[in-house]
């Protein structure tokens, strides 16, 4: 009796962690619609064996979900970069059979996602974003406060940045993209994204730091965001991230935009312990380990819109 009830103790012992750990089962990120990432200022889908979305499409594809890297241009306005969203989007449909997919965007790709759920809802399922620009961002506003347009710094500085722009497409196997880092900053300043919410307001909260719409036109809308600008001493991106986090005048931020601003839709958190890079598991992994691993979150969120559905 005593050697059959051990055996039931260990076949329970082996079992309760799998049924504890489910987010790891098989299809737990398998969704109706295609996922496809979308990145932000100066990202780009993967550079030889280094990807801007450090181990989440693996992971994502792992648990069963069909995910897509978009590439758009590293530096441009979001109508720019929206367009040549839009017509991977077509492509990606094309390819699968799907009728719809659903966009994550990280930074930049938010409002660019937003751009074409927009003009194109019949195509969209969800639009997602994490740390996203949606009302605009404090540093972009800081840069273009001290770079007129049409001013001598501004000519420089839209050189370098739209160099960098050309070597990241170059890098990444890009094909020429057109890029442009004055268009890409003045995109993301609190004046511009002001303008573009209102000619694209789905999701858009009413209020400052509210949420908006879950559902806007048969698009479902989602966020999320960090709060804490230095993570991890071992991250050499921290650092710069922790001054830049001072533009904010002690509101909370993720170093690079407002948590406010990063609302849009249906808010799943706004004050993760990470940073603007964390976000997407960047510097190769080198995030908060205190925190809940951003990889995880990707997949938990999988998991929800195929709970929708979705």
């Amino acid at each position: 009796m005593k050697k059959k009830l051990w055996s039931w103790l260990l076949a329970a012992a082996m079992v309760l962690p799998i049924l504890s750990t489910p987010s790891w089962a098989a299809g737990y990120t398998q969704t109706r619609y295609p996922i496809v990432l979308v990145h932000g200022l100066l990202g780009f889908d993967n550079i030889g064996p280094f990807g801007y979305w450090y181990g989440i499409p693996s992971a994502l594809r792992d648990g069963g979900a069909k995910v897509y890297v978009a590439q758009v241009s590293a530096t441009n306005s979001t109508e720019v970069r929206g367009e040549q969203l839009l017509t991977q989007v077509q492509q990606i449909l094309a390819i699968t059979g799907a009728s719809k997919v659903n966009l994550i965007g990280h930074s930049h790709g938010g409002p660019t996602s937003r751009y074409v759920a927009s003009v194109r809802p019949d195509l969209i399922a969800s639009v997602t974003t994490v740390g996203g620009v949606n009302k605009g961002s404090k540093v972009a506003d800081v840069i273009t406060g001290a770079l007129p347009p049409g001013s001598f710094g501004d000519t420089v500085f839209n050189s370098i940045v739209g160099a960098i722009g050309t070597l990241i497409d170059f890098l990444s196997g890009g094909s020429g993209m057109p890029q442009n880092g004055s268009a890409a900053i003045k995109a993301q300043t609190t004046a511009t994204m002001a303008a573009f919410n209102a000619a694209h307001p789905e999701g858009v909260p009413p209020t400052a730091c509210g949420e908006g719409a879950y559902q806007a036109r048969g698009v479902s809308y989602f966020s999320w965001s960090g709060a804490k600008a230095y993570t991890n001493v071992l991250d050499v991106i921290d650092p710069a991230l922790a001054l830049t986090s001072l533009a904010f005048s002690g509101a909370k931020n993720d170093g690079l935009v407002a948590s406010c601003s990063t609302h849009l839709g249906r808010v799943i958190r706004d004050d993760y312990a990470m940073n603007h890079m964390d976000e997407v598991n960047q510097t190769i992994g080198l995030v908060n380990i205190f925190e809940t691993n951003p990889v995880t979150l990707f997949r938990q969120h999988a998991n929800r819109l195929q709970g929708m559905g979705l």
